[in-house]
Protein backbone atom coordinates (compact mmCIF):
# COMPACT_ATOMS: atom_id res chain seq x y z
CA UNK A 1 0.00 0.00 0.00
CA UNK A 2 1.07 3.05 -0.85
CA UNK A 3 0.73 6.23 2.09
CA UNK A 4 -2.78 7.46 0.61
CA UNK A 5 -3.67 3.78 0.76
CA UNK A 6 -3.19 3.03 4.33
CA UNK A 7 -5.10 6.42 5.27
CA UNK A 8 -8.08 5.04 3.43
CA UNK A 9 -7.57 1.33 4.28
CA UNK A 10 -7.70 3.36 7.99
CA UNK A 11 -11.14 4.73 7.46
CA UNK A 12 -12.24 1.84 5.69
CA UNK A 13 -11.62 -0.52 8.54
CA UNK A 14 -13.26 2.35 11.15
CA UNK A 15 -9.75 2.90 12.84
CA UNK A 16 -9.52 5.63 15.27
CA UNK A 17 -5.46 6.10 14.99
CA UNK A 18 -3.05 5.13 12.56
CA UNK A 19 0.65 4.64 14.23
CA UNK A 20 3.74 4.78 11.94
CA UNK A 21 6.99 3.94 13.58
CA UNK A 22 10.02 2.19 12.99
CA UNK A 23 10.42 -1.30 14.02
CA UNK A 24 6.96 -1.87 13.91
CA UNK A 25 4.50 -2.90 11.15
CA UNK A 26 1.61 -0.26 10.60
CA UNK A 27 -0.89 -0.40 13.15
CA UNK A 28 -4.27 0.85 13.12
CA UNK A 29 -6.71 1.57 16.48
CA UNK A 30 -10.06 -0.17 16.28
CA UNK A 31 -11.95 -0.03 18.82
CA UNK A 32 -9.70 0.93 21.46
CA UNK A 33 -7.26 -2.14 20.53
CA UNK A 34 -3.99 -1.47 18.42
CA UNK A 35 -3.58 -4.09 15.57
CA UNK A 36 -0.80 -4.61 13.23
CA UNK A 37 -1.73 -4.46 9.36
CA UNK A 38 0.99 -6.69 8.45
CA UNK A 39 4.27 -8.81 9.95
CA UNK A 40 6.04 -6.29 7.67
CA UNK A 41 8.12 -3.65 10.00
CA UNK A 42 8.78 -0.46 8.95
CA UNK A 43 12.50 0.72 8.44
CA UNK A 44 13.48 4.15 9.18
CA UNK A 45 13.86 5.18 5.44
CA UNK A 46 10.06 3.58 5.03
CA UNK A 47 8.78 5.91 7.49
CA UNK A 48 11.32 9.19 6.18
CA UNK A 49 9.46 8.34 2.52
CA UNK A 50 6.11 8.40 3.97
CA UNK A 51 6.60 11.62 6.59
CA UNK A 52 6.99 13.07 2.95
CA UNK A 53 4.21 11.89 1.79
CA UNK A 54 1.95 12.68 4.14
CA UNK A 55 3.87 16.08 4.36
CA UNK A 56 2.82 16.51 0.30
CA UNK A 57 -1.17 15.48 0.91
CA UNK A 58 -1.45 18.11 3.35
CA UNK A 59 0.56 21.06 1.28
CA UNK A 60 2.93 21.90 4.00
CA UNK A 61 6.50 22.66 4.67
CA UNK A 62 8.48 20.41 6.27
CA UNK A 63 10.77 22.93 7.40
CA UNK A 64 9.14 23.49 11.29
CA UNK A 65 9.47 20.02 11.82
CA UNK A 66 12.88 19.69 11.40
CA UNK A 67 13.81 21.83 13.41
CA UNK A 68 11.70 21.24 16.48
CA UNK A 69 11.22 17.44 16.07
CA UNK A 70 7.65 17.76 16.34
CA UNK A 71 4.64 19.54 14.57
CA UNK A 72 0.91 19.01 14.72
CA UNK A 73 -1.45 19.76 11.40
CA UNK A 74 -4.22 18.07 9.00
CA UNK A 75 -5.02 17.70 5.68
CA UNK A 76 -7.87 15.61 3.93
CA UNK A 77 -8.50 12.78 1.24
CA UNK A 78 -11.48 13.41 -1.25
CA UNK A 79 -14.35 10.78 -0.01
CA UNK A 80 -12.01 9.55 2.61
CA UNK A 81 -11.77 11.77 5.71
CA UNK A 82 -9.99 14.08 7.51
CA UNK A 83 -6.74 12.97 9.36
CA UNK A 84 -5.21 15.05 11.85
CA UNK A 85 -1.25 13.94 12.28
CA UNK A 86 1.65 14.20 15.11
CA UNK A 87 4.39 14.23 13.71
CA UNK A 88 7.75 13.54 15.93
CA UNK A 89 11.11 12.58 16.41
CA UNK A 90 12.36 9.21 18.57
CA UNK A 91 15.16 7.16 19.04
CA UNK A 92 16.76 9.25 15.73
CA UNK A 93 14.19 8.15 13.27
CA UNK A 94 10.86 9.89 12.26
CA UNK A 95 7.15 8.82 13.55
CA UNK A 96 3.42 9.20 13.34
CA UNK A 97 0.45 9.07 14.98
CA UNK A 98 -2.55 9.91 13.07
CA UNK A 99 -6.08 10.42 14.28
CA UNK A 100 -9.09 9.79 11.73
CA UNK A 101 -11.43 12.11 11.42
CA UNK A 102 -14.46 11.08 9.06
CA UNK A 103 -16.52 13.33 6.85
CA UNK A 104 -19.71 12.02 8.24
CA UNK A 105 -20.90 13.57 11.40
CA UNK A 106 -21.27 11.05 14.43
CA UNK A 107 -24.78 10.51 15.31
CA UNK A 108 -25.53 10.85 19.50
CA UNK A 109 -27.88 7.71 19.32
CA UNK A 110 -25.56 5.67 17.90
CA UNK A 111 -22.43 6.68 20.06
CA UNK A 112 -24.44 6.14 23.47
CA UNK A 113 -24.45 10.27 24.30
CA UNK A 114 -27.42 10.99 26.98
CA UNK A 115 -30.87 13.35 25.40
CA UNK A 116 -29.09 14.90 28.85
CA UNK A 117 -26.45 15.91 26.90
CA UNK A 118 -27.88 16.59 23.46
CA UNK A 119 -30.61 19.22 25.17
CA UNK A 120 -28.07 21.41 25.95
CA UNK A 121 -28.35 22.66 22.07
CA UNK A 122 -31.14 23.74 23.15
CA UNK A 123 -29.54 26.85 25.19
CA UNK A 124 -29.20 30.35 23.31
CA UNK A 125 -26.21 32.17 25.31
CA UNK A 126 -24.16 31.28 28.55
CA UNK A 127 -20.86 28.77 28.87
CA UNK A 128 -21.12 25.03 28.33
CA UNK A 129 -18.31 22.78 29.40
CA UNK A 130 -17.54 19.37 28.07
CA UNK A 131 -14.65 17.96 29.70
CA UNK A 132 -12.32 14.87 30.01
CA UNK A 133 -9.11 13.53 29.85
CA UNK A 134 -7.65 13.29 25.89
CA UNK A 135 -9.51 10.85 24.11
CA UNK A 136 -12.56 10.94 25.68
CA UNK A 137 -14.73 11.95 22.86
CA UNK A 138 -14.93 15.85 23.40
CA UNK A 139 -14.52 16.52 20.21
CA UNK A 140 -17.01 13.88 19.02
CA UNK A 141 -19.70 15.04 21.50
CA UNK A 142 -19.55 18.44 20.79
CA UNK A 143 -18.93 17.83 16.78
CA UNK A 144 -23.17 15.96 17.81
CA UNK A 145 -24.26 19.34 19.89
CA UNK A 146 -23.32 21.88 17.05
CA UNK A 147 -24.65 19.41 14.00
CA UNK A 148 -28.38 19.80 16.18
CA UNK A 149 -27.67 23.71 16.67
CA UNK A 150 -27.24 23.56 12.70
CA UNK A 151 -30.38 21.57 11.95
CA UNK A 152 -32.64 23.60 13.95
CA UNK A 153 -31.31 27.02 14.32
CA UNK A 154 -30.34 29.95 11.86
CA UNK A 155 -27.33 31.87 13.44
CA UNK A 156 -23.38 32.04 13.14
CA UNK A 157 -21.53 29.25 14.46
CA UNK A 158 -18.23 30.16 14.41
CA UNK A 159 -15.72 26.98 15.95
CA UNK A 160 -11.85 27.46 16.79
CA UNK A 161 -10.46 24.75 16.66
CA UNK A 162 -6.60 23.26 16.72
CA UNK A 163 -6.99 21.49 14.31
CA UNK A 164 -10.22 21.15 13.05
CA UNK A 165 -11.72 17.38 13.10
CA UNK A 166 -15.08 17.78 12.05
CA UNK A 167 -16.57 19.10 8.71
CA UNK A 168 -19.60 20.86 9.41
CA UNK A 169 -21.60 21.97 6.32
CA UNK A 170 -23.81 25.05 6.21
CA UNK A 171 -27.17 23.89 7.27
CA UNK A 172 -30.06 25.83 8.43
CA UNK A 173 -26.88 28.28 10.67
CA UNK A 174 -23.94 29.76 8.34
CA UNK A 175 -20.87 27.74 10.02
CA UNK A 176 -17.32 29.24 9.93
CA UNK A 177 -14.33 27.18 10.77
CA UNK A 178 -11.21 28.30 11.76
CA UNK A 179 -7.99 26.60 12.55
CA UNK A 180 -5.22 27.46 14.79
CA UNK A 181 -2.58 28.41 12.84
CA UNK A 182 -3.56 28.19 9.79
CA UNK A 183 -6.45 30.54 9.75
CA UNK A 184 -5.82 32.53 12.72
CA UNK A 185 -2.92 33.09 15.09
CA UNK A 186 -4.29 32.11 18.20
CA UNK A 187 -7.21 31.11 20.33
CA UNK A 188 -6.92 34.15 21.79
CA UNK A 189 -6.64 36.15 18.82
CA UNK A 190 -9.49 34.45 16.97
CA UNK A 191 -11.87 34.54 19.62
CA UNK A 192 -11.33 38.41 19.96
CA UNK A 193 -12.27 38.37 15.85
CA UNK A 194 -14.90 36.20 16.60
CA UNK A 195 -17.01 38.67 19.09
CA UNK A 196 -16.79 41.03 15.80
CA UNK A 197 -18.59 38.45 13.60
CA UNK A 198 -21.83 38.56 14.76
CA UNK A 199 -21.36 35.10 16.60
CA UNK A 200 -24.42 33.32 18.03
CA UNK A 201 -22.74 29.84 18.58
CA UNK A 202 -18.62 29.88 19.50
CA UNK A 203 -16.58 26.69 19.79
CA UNK A 204 -13.51 27.15 21.62
CA UNK A 205 -11.19 24.12 21.10
CA UNK A 206 -9.25 24.26 24.31
CA UNK A 207 -9.52 26.82 27.04
CA UNK A 208 -5.55 27.28 27.64
CA UNK A 209 -5.04 29.93 29.79
CA UNK A 210 -6.38 33.07 31.74
CA UNK A 211 -6.85 35.40 28.53
CA UNK A 212 -8.47 32.69 26.71
CA UNK A 213 -10.99 31.99 30.18
CA UNK A 214 -11.61 35.77 30.67
CA UNK A 215 -12.77 36.39 26.97
CA UNK A 216 -14.77 33.06 26.79
CA UNK A 217 -16.82 34.31 29.75
CA UNK A 218 -17.19 38.15 28.48
CA UNK A 219 -18.66 35.98 25.09
CA UNK A 220 -21.18 34.06 27.17
CA UNK A 221 -22.09 37.16 29.12
CA UNK A 222 -22.51 39.32 26.19
CA UNK A 223 -25.35 37.29 24.80
CA UNK A 224 -23.47 34.45 22.99
CA UNK A 225 -23.42 30.86 23.59
CA UNK A 226 -20.08 29.31 24.27
CA UNK A 227 -19.00 25.80 23.68
CA UNK A 228 -15.36 25.27 25.36
CA UNK A 229 -14.01 22.24 26.22
CA UNK A 230 -11.03 21.52 29.19
CA UNK A 231 -8.68 18.12 30.27
CA UNK A 232 -10.62 18.08 34.08
CA UNK A 233 -12.90 15.37 35.12
CA UNK A 234 -15.97 15.63 37.04
CA UNK A 235 -17.78 19.12 37.52
CA UNK A 236 -16.05 20.23 40.98
CA UNK A 237 -12.27 20.06 39.65
CA UNK A 238 -13.50 21.74 35.81
CA UNK A 239 -14.94 24.87 38.24
CA UNK A 240 -11.97 24.81 40.70
CA UNK A 241 -9.79 24.85 37.35
CA UNK A 242 -11.36 27.93 36.15
CA UNK A 243 -11.04 30.06 39.11
CA UNK A 244 -7.28 28.86 39.73
CA UNK A 245 -6.88 30.69 36.89
CA UNK A 246 -7.27 34.12 37.79
CA UNK A 247 -5.77 35.53 40.69
CA UNK A 248 -6.73 35.15 44.38
CA UNK A 249 -7.94 38.47 44.72
CA UNK A 250 -10.09 38.21 41.55
CA UNK A 251 -11.09 34.59 42.28
CA UNK A 252 -14.36 35.15 44.38
CA UNK A 253 -15.67 37.99 41.39
CA UNK A 254 -15.35 35.44 39.17
CA UNK A 255 -17.30 32.92 41.24
CA UNK A 256 -20.20 35.59 40.80
CA UNK A 257 -19.45 35.53 37.09
CA UNK A 258 -19.09 32.03 36.33
CA UNK A 259 -22.13 31.37 38.31
CA UNK A 260 -24.17 33.98 36.29
CA UNK A 261 -23.14 32.22 32.87
CA UNK A 262 -22.85 28.84 33.55
CA UNK A 263 -25.16 26.47 31.88
CA UNK A 264 -23.54 23.16 31.97
CA UNK A 265 -20.91 20.91 32.66
CA UNK A 266 -20.33 17.81 30.91
CA UNK A 267 -17.34 15.33 31.43
CA UNK A 268 -16.63 12.45 29.88
CA UNK A 269 -14.63 9.03 29.69
CA UNK A 270 -14.73 6.32 27.24
CA UNK A 271 -14.98 2.76 29.27
CA UNK A 272 -13.25 -0.52 27.73
CA UNK A 273 -16.86 -3.05 28.19
CA UNK A 274 -17.52 -6.17 27.38
CA UNK A 275 -19.13 -4.75 23.90
CA UNK A 276 -16.77 -2.49 23.19
CA UNK A 277 -15.52 1.37 24.08
CA UNK A 278 -18.43 2.96 25.52
CA UNK A 279 -18.74 6.51 27.19
CA UNK A 280 -19.73 7.22 30.63
CA UNK A 281 -20.69 10.88 31.49
CA UNK A 282 -21.85 13.20 34.44
CA UNK A 283 -23.91 15.84 33.60
CA UNK A 284 -24.68 19.33 35.47
CA UNK A 285 -26.91 21.80 34.54
CA UNK A 286 -26.61 24.85 36.21
CA UNK A 287 -30.06 25.35 38.13
CA UNK A 288 -30.20 27.80 41.14
CA UNK A 289 -29.23 25.40 43.46
CA UNK A 290 -25.88 24.87 41.25
CA UNK A 291 -25.30 28.55 40.85
CA UNK A 292 -25.76 29.34 45.18
CA UNK A 293 -23.04 26.32 45.07
CA UNK A 294 -20.38 28.25 42.89
CA UNK A 295 -20.91 32.04 44.21
CA UNK A 296 -20.12 30.48 47.71
CA UNK A 297 -17.57 28.27 46.65
CA UNK A 298 -19.05 25.06 47.56
CA UNK A 299 -18.10 22.86 44.89
CA UNK A 300 -17.58 20.29 46.80
CA UNK A 301 -21.24 19.64 47.58
CA UNK A 302 -21.82 19.37 44.31
CA UNK A 303 -21.66 15.79 43.71
CA UNK A 304 -24.84 15.71 45.97
CA UNK A 305 -26.42 18.62 44.40
CA UNK A 306 -25.85 16.75 41.25
CA UNK A 307 -27.90 13.51 43.02
CA UNK A 308 -30.54 15.61 44.59
CA UNK A 309 -31.74 16.81 41.25
CA UNK A 310 -31.52 13.94 38.76
CA UNK A 311 -34.66 14.34 38.00
CA UNK A 312 -33.77 17.40 36.20
CA UNK A 313 -31.38 15.11 34.08
CA UNK A 314 -28.44 15.52 36.18
CA UNK A 315 -26.12 12.55 37.17
CA UNK A 316 -22.72 12.24 38.87
CA UNK A 317 -19.81 9.83 36.96
CA UNK A 318 -19.89 7.24 38.92
CA UNK A 319 -23.95 7.17 38.73
CA UNK A 320 -23.36 6.80 35.20
CA UNK A 321 -20.63 4.13 35.69
CA UNK A 322 -22.55 1.86 38.41
CA UNK A 323 -25.33 2.00 35.34
CA UNK A 324 -23.09 0.55 32.88
CA UNK A 325 -21.99 -2.26 35.92
CA UNK A 326 -25.82 -3.08 36.42
CA UNK A 327 -26.30 -3.39 32.79
CA UNK A 328 -23.91 -6.45 33.05
CA UNK A 329 -21.06 -5.10 30.39
CA UNK A 330 -18.40 -3.78 33.11
CA UNK A 331 -16.75 -5.22 36.15
CA UNK A 332 -16.78 -3.86 39.77
CA UNK A 333 -13.15 -3.79 39.66
CA UNK A 334 -13.57 -1.25 36.33
CA UNK A 335 -16.21 0.81 38.41
CA UNK A 336 -13.81 1.74 40.87
CA UNK A 337 -10.86 1.92 38.58
CA UNK A 338 -12.64 5.20 36.70
CA UNK A 339 -14.85 6.52 39.45
CA UNK A 340 -14.21 9.19 40.93
CA UNK A 341 -14.87 8.77 44.60
CA UNK A 342 -13.65 5.09 44.40
CA UNK A 343 -14.04 5.07 48.58
CA UNK A 344 -17.83 6.02 48.54
CA UNK A 345 -18.54 3.59 45.65
CA UNK A 346 -16.75 0.70 47.97
CA UNK A 347 -18.81 1.91 50.82
CA UNK A 348 -21.91 1.40 49.22
CA UNK A 349 -20.91 -2.06 47.69
CA UNK A 350 -20.18 -2.88 51.50
CA UNK A 351 -23.91 -2.06 52.42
Amino acid sequence: MNTEQIFREAVAQEASDVFIVAGLPISFKINGVIEQQSDTKLTAKDIEYMIKDVYGLALRDMEEFLRSGDDDFSFSLDRAGRFRVNAYKQRGSYAMVVRVVRFTLPEASKLGIPDGVMELYKKTKGLVLVTGPAGSGKSTTLACILDQINKTRKGHIITLEDPIEFIHKHNQSIVSQREIGIDTESYVKGLRSALREAPDVILLGEMRDFETISIAMTAAETGQLVFATLHTLGAAKTIDRIIDVFPSNQQQQIRVQLSMVLQGVVSQQLIPTSEGLMPAFEIMHANNAIRNMIRESKVHQLDAMMTSYAHEGMQTMDTSLMALYHKGVISIDTVKFYSLNPEIICRKLER
